[in-house]
């Protein structure tokens, strides 16, 4: 197998960068599911829990915003 070509010389995106990206939208769309990301990208469950939570940081309503 030969080397992919470096389609990322002018850009500050790594191939590991742009698959975990695509695991926190996945997360952020279908919900922080830790069993739905291990399942679909294969991925182990401690990553898959690490991802889960960082989506939903911007899903919950912030604290100081809701009405007492």
């Amino acid at each position: 197998m030969t080397p992919a070509p470096n389609l990322f010389r002018c850009h500050n995106a790594t191939l590991d960068r742009l698959r975990a990206d695509h695991w926190l939208d996945e997360a952020l769309d279908r919900g922080p599911d830790p069993l739905h990301l291990a399942a679909v990208f294969g991925i182990s469950t401690a990553t898959a829990i690490l991802y889960a939570n960082a989506a939903r940081s911007p899903l919950e309503p912030d604290a100081e915003q809701q009405p007492p």
